[in-house]
């Protein structure tokens, strides 16, 4: 596994973007469409599928498909998995970041551009959170790329990417506070 970490610089470098306390509740409603079976969200998938979640990745590894780009932190809710999603969902891992709960920091920025990048799945394991990462995920994977992460207590949000999303993406990513120059240089490289 690899670190995408920059370990010579700062710890202040890394730290791109913050998620200000006035926009958790906007946050709270799902991007797109709620589906519990991941078979069935499956079947609405053509293209990349980015899955954002332990639990997601886990129900769609149960499903028989590897995510093209999958972002576990080794927990759920705030509490840790269990021990067979951990294992099932971090056993592929390939890149180790750190970014710390409602941030975006640029070695998670890093990661998702070199994983969309890349032709083989990847996963990326968190130190952190990694709940945020949906929404530069929608802003920078291919038109028509599945973005889907969990809900709590709901299911999972299938965001596929056109246009409209990345825009909006883009403007709520513009409202975080921090380096939004840095963040948008890192993610459009």
């Amino acid at each position: 596994m690899t670190r995408d970490d920059n370990d010579s610089a700062p710890a202040e470098d890394d730290q791109l973007l913050v998620l200000p306390d006035d926009l958790r509740h906007e946050l709270k409603e799902p991007m797109g469409p709620i589906e519990t079976d991941a078979r069935r969200l499956l079947e609405a998938v053509d293209g990349p599928l980015i899955a954002v979640g332990d639990v997601v990745t886990y129900h769609f590894l149960q499903a028989g498909r590897q995510p093209d780009v999958a972002l576990v932190d080794g927990r759920t809710k705030r509490s840790a998995v269990d021990e067979e999603i951990r294992e099932a969902v971090t056993a592929g891992a390939s890149i180790e970041v750190r970014n710390p709960p409602a941030e975006l920091s640029a070695p998670v920025v890093r990661a998702l551009r070199r994983a969309l990048a890349t032709d083989e799945p990847t996963t990326i394991l968190v130190d952190g959170e990694e709940d945020l990462v949906a929404l530069p995920a929608i802003v920078a994977a291919p038109e028509g790329a599945s973005v889907v992460y969990g809900q709590p207590d709901e299911g999972m949000v299938h965001v596929t990417v056109t246009d409209d999303h990345r825009t909006e993406m883009r403007a709520l990513l513009e409202r975080f506070e921090g380096d939004t120059e840095r963040f948008w240089n890192l993610l459009d490289e």
